[in-house]
């Protein structure tokens, strides 16, 4: 038995968990998904196991995704998933670890007290909050102590977190309910709609991930895909195009690259020429879609990279952010709310 428990950083995120331990690195990585009875209300499964039932399930077991729009929409269920993975990655022990977790940068103080409250009922010792992009910026290698200005857009699962970072903390900030989620939901919307067949959100991303390109392609991509007829409710394969997915989610990429273009309008002018020398920096895995960087260069005129691991970027970040918590604390870096 452990008498003293590591660190624990979390990337509570709408469509992944990823939890970071002190000298461990990254140990965890699931999906944020937990299947219930919903009659007993008995849990049955948490994480990748639970995701495997996700549109399988009978009629009295439900996989419920707890967090929507990178937020607690179902309090219990979330208490208990954090109670599972903290566990997971603890082992026995009998002092209590340090938590930190990242929230959205524009979520409210009812929203983050409910994440406070529900990691230390899950068994946190101290809890800690930060902020995506600032997460996001130390996982990416940023010293964002420093009084220059750095850009970072944060594509999740369920939010994009765009914000301009000087000296610890957000100068700019913004946080749009449009990322990867929306993406796989415009992909199921336009093949219903266009194609006649209804497809799941697994196959949705899975053509996301083969195919999909905030960008038109200069050769034309297809891949086959299973689904339903909507006219004879019978199983039906088609091919979809990357000219399809481009148009399915040219409505998210836009709204995003909205986002961008309004905090780069109200940036102060010595901030902006900073970014227009060292560029925007992609993170989470909305980055990795085919085309973003390039049609963002485009649009903004700015050099655009994508972090080296934008997946693992906001939990690597959290973990790093764990070691100087008294600094943190101190008002002399990021602004980090504790319980």
């Amino acid at each position: 038995m452990n008498f003293f428990s590591k660190d624990i950083a979390i990337d509570l995120g709408t469509a992944t968990i990823l939890v970071y331990v002190e000298d461990k690195g990254i140990v965890l990585r699931e999906p944020s998904v937990v299947a219930v009875n919903k009659y007993t209300e008995e849990i049955l499964a948490v994480g990748e196991e639970a995701s495997k039932m996700l549109g399988r399930t009978p009629g009295s077991i439900v996989a419920i995704r707890p967090l929507k729009d990178g937020v607690i929409s179902n309090y219990t269920i979330t208490k208990y998933m954090l109670k599972y993975f903290i566990d997971k990655v603890s082992g026995k022990y009998i002092f209590s670890p340090r938590v930190m977790i990242c929230v959205p940068s524009k979520i409210t103080e009812v929203e983050k007290k409910a994440v406070l409250d529900a990691a230390k009922e899950a068994g946190a010792k101290k809890v800690h909050l930060i902020e995506e992009p600032l997460a996001a910026a130390i996982g990416a290698g940023i010293d964002i102590t420093k009084a220059y200005g750095t850009m970072i857009v944060d594509i999740g699962g369920g939010t994009t977190d765009i914000a301009v970072i000087s000296l610890g903390g957000s100068v700019k900030s913004t946080t749009l309910k449009v990322a990867g989620d929306k993406f796989d939901e415009s992909i199921m919307k336009y093949i219903k709609k266009n194609r006649g067949v209804i497809i799941g959100e697994k196959t949705a991303e899975e053509i996301k991930i083969k195919i999909g390109s905030a960008y038109p392609r200069r050769s034309l991509q297809k891949v086959k895909v299973k689904g339903r007829d909507l006219a004879n409710g019978l199983p039906v394969q088609i091919v979809v195009s990357s000219e399809e997915v481009y148009y399915a989610i040219s409505p998210c990429t836009e709204e995003i690259l909205e986002g961008v273009c309004n905090i780069l309008e109200c940036t102060p002018p010595e901030l902006l020429t900073d970014i227009s020398s060292r560029g925007i920096y992609l993170t989470g895995g909305g980055s990795l879609l085919s085309g973003l960087d390039t049609l963002i260069q485009e649009k903004t005129k700015l050099p655009v990279l994508v972090a080296e691991d934008p997946v693992s970027c906001v939990a690597i970040g959290s973990g790093k952010a764990l070691s100087h918590v008294q600094m943190l604390e101190s008002g002399n870096g990021v602004k980090i709310k504790k319980l």
